[in-house]
């Protein structure tokens, strides 16, 4: 519609212009030949030529020196001004880039390479065999509440339209999500289209294709391994699936299928489509809705560019689309069927509070399991080997990790196997898992002083990169996730302060004897914010955290946090708790003195009554 009225507009294609040296440029190019010039004069001269030669080479120096002093200044500036605007247009790529780990590299490897590692990532021969009945998975319950099946409302579109990104990229259609944000009409016009696909069933073949990029995982990338990939779809299929997505979930959760605190976002994985087949018949899916879905997985097809290639259209046959809308709540009722029937084999830990965790956590595409005997443990591991089997599934033993803790201290006399491989050990291999590192040692010693050792290079990088103002958004949200998930005392908080102040005092110009008060104190108006301040608030947020949980056991666990002996958490919050209740009851006080003390009003003009006006 919109192109039949507004027409197309042709692909601007950029030109680099060819560079035109400056006239400072051609001025130091010119004095570097006069130079070399009179070099070459000087060996030929004589004794009394040479003194005038060399006076005059020395001024053709200074005048190169003071030129090149000039340029380089001016290179500074320019590249200050780049990095400034590329903070402003992505300031979160822009930090990423900065003090994110390293990841570069370019695709090296040929097409026919490329397009069998993506035959054999996404094809399945056992696609149409479906998976036979399984004994140990548990069976539910009649559904307390039933899904809704009736057409997308109005108010659905709206609600995901406006939760939407607006610099999402778009897909193959080309239409990003701002032009339905910005276009109303439109929006519309495209929900009577949903409310006419959710009558029929039938997915539309142009939702079914998308196309991608590959993304290097780490620094100097060339092999196809070391690649992942990025697919875009088209807008109007996320909106259109991001509605269902939402009713899959809520009927999930309100029927005790899931776990509540299990996150349904960004789970993804190489999950069979029969194991999807089996989970929606499992979970009592109505028919109308599951043909959707089947309709949609059964006819998707990938593409990805290079800088040399395009691959050819590939089909997905197995597992699911990243940016895809359903797909996680898929994943998550696949994997909860493995989980569901492991979990009955062994019980959980007992915490001090009394209350028994469950043997299995998971969260996205990891499993954590977590016994009181090693033998538990292995019988876990056995169901879990023959889920995944049946599943068609494969687990990944070289990045997973075991700890046997006998008497408080780590062993090695038990080994834990799982699809025929040996897990390696948390001895001999540490593993980092949501920006933590988990070794042998059972403490934080050494995650302490390597957190201030990463926050020094952070602070090196910021210095040089030309914007040292960006330190309030782009290092601290960093540097409070690693603060947060340590157990770290509040002396070492204080010593990475006291970096930053060093830096900040550089920054800013001001002298070494400028405390830290001066700097955080809110009527010197700076856009600073004290690292001991914001630690304390995210400590006092996960207790909060802890105690608010949805998840019963883990609201009940008694989990404490440590934060030093000079600082106390738990206390901080129960003191702000009595005081705030300590102010409602001062304000009801007020509030029943201001009712007794309410004067009569009459109704003749809004006028006191003139029984209590005074003479």
């Amino acid at each position: 519609m919109a192109r039949e009225r507004f027409g197309l507009e042709d692909k601007k294609v950029n030109i680099s212009a060819v560079h035109q040296p400056s006239r400072r440029e051609r001025e130091i190019h010119r004095l570097r030949e006069e130079i070399t010039t009179l070099n070459k004069q000087f060996k030929r001269s004589t004794v009394y030529e040479r003194e005038g030669i060399k006076d005059l080479t020395s001024q053709l120096r200074e005048r190169l020196c003071r030129l090149r002093r000039a340029e380089s200044t001016r290179k500074r500036r320019k590249d200050r001004e780049n990095k400034r605007s590329q903070f402003t247009k992505d300031p979160f790529r822009f930090t990423r880039t900065l003090l994110g780990e390293a990841k570069s590299g370019r695709l090296t490897s040929p097409r026919e390479v490329v397009e069998a590692f993506l035959r054999e990532t996404h094809n399945d021969i056992f696609r149409n065999q479906v998976l036979e009945a399984n004994p140990n998975i548990v069976s539910i319950d009649t559904p307390v509440k039933e899904l809704n099946i009736s057409e997308p409302s109005w108010k659905e579109i709206q609600e995901v339209v406006k939760k939407a990104r607006s610099g999402s990229a778009p897909g193959p259609s080309g239409i990003p999500y701002k032009v339905y944000k910005k276009c109303p009409m439109l929006l519309r016009r495209l929900w009577k289209l949903f409310q006419r696909i959710w009558k029929k069933g039938n997915i539309p073949s142009c939702w079914k294709k998308a196309e991608g990029c590959f993304v290097p995982k780490e620094e100097n990338s060339s092999t196809i391994d070391q690649f992942r990939t990025i697919s875009l779809l088209s807008v109007e299929c996320k909106i259109f699936f991001s509605v269902l997505a939402k009713r899959m979930t809520s009927y999930m959760t309100e029927n005790g299928y899931i776990d509540t605190a299990m996150p349904t976002a960004n789970a993804y994985g190489s999950i069979p489509h029969a194991l999807i087949h089996a989970a929606l018949d499992h979970y009592l899916i109505p028919q109308h809705i599951k043909g959707m879905i089947i309709s949609y997985f059964g006819g998707i097809q990938l593409r990805f560019k290079t800088g040399h290639f395009t691959t050819q259209w590939q089909n997905l046959e197995k597992g699911i689309v990243t940016g895809c809308t359903i797909s996680p709540i898929l994943f998550i009722m696949g994997m909860n069927l493995i989980i569901a029937a492991a979990g009955k084999e062994a019980r959980g830990p007992k915490m001090q509070s009394g209350i028994r965790q469950p043997p299995i956590r998971g969260y996205m595409d990891d499993l954590t399991v977590t016994t009181t005997t090693h033998m538990e443990a292995r019988w876990v591991l056995t169901v879990l080997d023959r889920m995944a089997t049946w599943a068609r599934m494969r687990f990944k033993p070289k990045k997973s990790r075991y700890m046997v803790i006998r008497k408080g201290k780590l062993t090695n006399r038990v080994t834990l196997h799982v699809q025929g491989e040996v897990i390696p050990s948390l001895k001999e291999n540490p593993i980092k898992c949501l920006g933590k590192w988990f070794d042998d040692s059972l403490t934080d010693r050494n995650n302490i002083s390597s957190t201030e050792k990463q926050t020094e290079e952070w602070l090196r990088k910021i210095e040089k990169s030309g914007l040292p103002g960006r330190i309030q958004h782009g290092l601290l949200p960093r540097l409070m996730w690693l603060l947060t998930v340590y157990e770290v005392p509040m002396t070492s908080v204080e010593r990475v302060e006291r970096k930053i102040n060093k830096y900040l005092q550089r920054w800013l110009g001001i002298p070494p004897s400028f405390t830290s008060v001066g700097l955080y104190i809110r009527s010197g108006q700076l856009p600073l914010s004290s690292v001991v301040e914001k630690f304390k608030v995210a400590k006092c947020r996960v207790i909060m955290t802890y105690r608010d949980f949805q998840d019963e056991q883990v609201r009940q666990a008694g989990i404490l946090t440590r934060s030093g002996r000079k600082w106390a958490a738990d206390s901080s919050v129960a003191r702000a708790e009595s005081m705030l209740k300590l102010r409602d009851r001062g304000g009801e006080r007020h509030a029943q003195e201001d009712r007794v003390l309410e004067l009569p009003i009459s109704s003749n003009g809004g006028r006191l009554d003139p029984r209590i006006e005074g003479p």
